[in-house]
């Protein structure tokens, strides 16, 4: 049984996959040049302008949130939309009543998101070599907020495909919810520059300590805590996966 449910998460997981390369236009190319052109307008023409923060250039210290941005913005699209495809289409419906478990299909659409935003977040960071020098300070802090957040946010896109009714639903987290948050996460400035109020404010976004957690892997400088950015990472992955399990056991938004 333990081999049968490998087989069906490789199988899942690496249709996925090839789906994300198959159509690399359209889900790699477009973060890539995004991303670039903050690293023109914001690195160069503004940053030249700015000192520099925490001891690195402006165009260093937007790198850790510009590589986040892309991280997070591909890892819940591609789960989203590709989960909430399969459920318009109804061969979801073939996955559901297979002998799958349903920790399976979590896990084989989470590692095609997985896949998708560690990809897209190198893409970039080698696209801001262009641009700067960024340094690594920890390679192993680094490589687990990557992992930690393409992981929230695959899940949350997961989330969102099973809730959402129409297409036009799997746009609205990201539209007033996802966007806002990542920008006053700290993505363009240092938090301790704002004022007390607004600082507070700020500690309630999770994005902020995401974003802060990699920029200490590069730089070993943060805003916050970052072993407290740590536990709230591992509280979103585990809250999101009970409730996501209990949504299929229901069967809520998917079955008639």
């Amino acid at each position: 049984m333990k081999s049968k449910n490998f087989i069906a998460y490789l199988t899942l997981s690496r249709k996925e996959i090839n789906r994300i390369l198959r159509i690399w236009p359209q889900t790699l190319v477009p973060s890539m040049i995004t991303q670039s052109l903050y690293f023109i307008i914001f690195g160069n023409f503004i940053g030249s302008r700015l000192g520099d923060i925490a001891g690195v250039s402006y165009v260093a210290f937007i790198v850790p949130g510009l590589v986040m941005m892309s991280i997070i913005n591909n890892s819940y699209t591609n789960v989203s939309g590709s989960f909430f495809s399969s459920k318009f289409m109804g061969s979801i419906e073939e996955l559901l009543v297979s002998p799958a478990p349903n920790w399976v299909i979590i896990a084989g659409y989470a590692t095609a998101g997985i896949f998708r935003g560690i990809l897209v977040g190198l893409l970039v960071f080698f696209i801001s070599c262009l641009f700067t020098r960024p340094q690594i300070h920890n390679i192993i802090i680094v490589a687990i907020f990557v992992i930690l957040t393409s992981a929230v946010f695959s899940l949350a896109g997961f989330l969102n495909g099973i809730l959402a009714k129409k297409f036009d639903d799997i746009s609205i987290f990201p539209t007033f919810i996802l966007t806002p948050l990542t920008y006053l996460g700290g993505v363009f400035y240092s938090v301790k520059s704002l004022p007390a109020f607004w600082q507070s404010v700020s500690n309630f976004n999770p994005i902020l300590y995401m974003i802060n957690g990699f920029r200490f892997g590069l730089y070993g400088y943060s805003d916050v805590n970052i072993m407290m950015s740590l536990m709230i990472i591992i509280f979103f992955i585990i809250f999101q996966i009970s409730l996501i399990v209990y949504i299929l056991q229901k069967g809520y938004g998917l079955k008639s």
